[in-house]
């Protein structure tokens, strides 16, 4: 089999017809020695600083400093004094390490601590939150023990593949993105064919950084007796009236049946979470994999409880941060480049030649702004885009910059919009 590393994508070596696994490991080898010939390896590249908004990479044995878009570290709470001295208090009192899972003995009072305080961040009673050690299994390993073969999950096309993990062991629709009469088709079709329904959407989406139709989401889960779960890692801290999601302002955070989301974006540290009833809660305590066989967060994640506190105490990240993503994105469009529907801190640059995006990327990096470049199966084939967060730590300078880098792009690449 011969693949075009031109226009080949990580995808296309993921399961290689009669290729072994040396086979498939050797072709994909030859792809990326490729890809950095071209000067197109933006990807695991080596930090040598902490996340910020510049951050310093080891490329080529050249460490140099870079205006940085790849962390979701949104409000910069990583780099918080207050958060970091909170995780330093909880590494000299309990280690750095928990030793055991949660169900048979790595449970200890800071996971409590966690868990109270995100359920209350919700409104919810604090047997209303269950802790998992990343945002990715929060997702995975919660759909894995409640959806069965007798059940549907029914996805947005969008989600994230955390979720599509989750749902191995179950049935599983998808309808295209925030198309409601796809949705209610589908619904309609299964109200009485499967046990459990649940739909799932996210409340943010992370490559577009557009919004659900929540609430009219929300209207037709509940007329066909269905459940929902929306992830919302890229709303939690940002959106809403006091930075708690897509669901605060349509007032649905005690309505909706499961929200789950990460620690590692707004909360600057590791972990993720589930909101739900306090039964379901138990359950998933007790059956979760994760929960079972798994270590829990480290003493460290201490910091959250931090974190949390700071959406109230300190707005002013959240201020800086839409300052931010409105001059951008502003600016952006007025160099005519294509930003799609976003409305959050992720700015896509749409590009739609993968190869002409892997080009600007690097021409992104060799000018010192430093970005990811997006292809399928992240999105579409002809979708490949420059993919931006925008942080609360970003000055004004790193922005300029970066438009200025764009604008130079554009002379040479013709990227704006016709």
């Amino acid at each position: 089999m011969s693949i075009d590393f031109a226009t080949a994508t990580f995808k296309d070596f993921e399961n290689i017809p009669d290729y072994d696994i040396a086979q498939r490991a050797d072709y994909f080898y030859e792809f990326l020695d490729d890809m950095k010939a071209r000067g197109h390896m933006n990807y695991r590249l080596r930090n040598t600083s902490g996340t910020n908004a510049t951050l310093n990479i080891n490329i080529a044995d050249q460490n140099k400093q870079y205006v940085s878009f790849v962390s979701s570290d949104y409000l910069g709470f990583t780099q918080h004094p207050k958060v970091k001295q909170a995780a330093i208090e909880g590494i000299e009192k309990y280690g750095t390490g928990t030793g055991a899972t949660p169900l048979i003995g790595g449970y200890f009072d800071y996971h409590y601590a966690l868990e109270k305080k995100i359920a209350g961040f919700f409104g919810r009673n604090e047997d209303e939150a269950v802790i998992f050690t990343t945002g990715y299994t929060a997702n995975s390993a919660t759909l894995q023990i409640l959806l069965q073969k007798e059940d549907i999950a029914i996805l947005d096309s969008a989600v994230h593949a955390s979720v599509h993990e989750g749902c191995v062991f179950t049935n599983k629709k998808t309808f295209p993105h925030n198309n409601l009469e796809a949705l209610e088709h589908i619904l309609k079709i299964s109200e009485n064919t499967y046990r459990t329904k649940l739909v799932i959407v996210d409340g943010v989406y992370s490559q577009d950084g557009d919004t659900s139709r929540i609430s009219e989401i929300y209207d037709l889960v509940k007329k066909y007796n269905a459940y929902l779960m929306v992830d919302d890692v890229h709303g939690v801290g940002i959106m809403g009236k006091t930075g708690r999601g897509t669901l605060e302002d349509p007032h649905l955070l005690d309505k909706v049946d499961f929200i789950t989301g990460t620690f590692s974006k707004t909360f600057g540290n590791l972990g993720g979470y589930v909101i739900t009833n306090k039964k379901i809660a138990s359950f998933l305590k007790f059956q979760s994999r994760q929960q079972i066989f798994s270590a829990t967060a480290p003493p460290s994640s201490a910091g959250i409880v931090t974190a949390i506190e700071l959406i109230d105490e300190e707005p002013i990240w959240r201020e800086r941060l839409w300052n931010n993503i409105h001059y951008l994105k502003k600016g952006l469009d007025d160099l005519g480049l294509d930003t799609g529907i976003t409305c959050s801190a992720i700015i896509p640059v749409k590009i739609g030649d993968q190869s002409k995006m892997w080009d600007i990327g690097r021409m992104l990096i060799e000018e010192g702004v430093y970005t990811n470049p997006i292809m399928y199966p992240a999105v579409a084939r002809k979708d490949a885009r420059i993919r931006m967060s925008v942080t609360a730590r970003h000055e004004k300078e790193h922005l300029d910059k970066t438009l200025n880098v764009f604008d130079d792009i554009n002379k040479k690449m013709h990227i704006a919009k016709k």
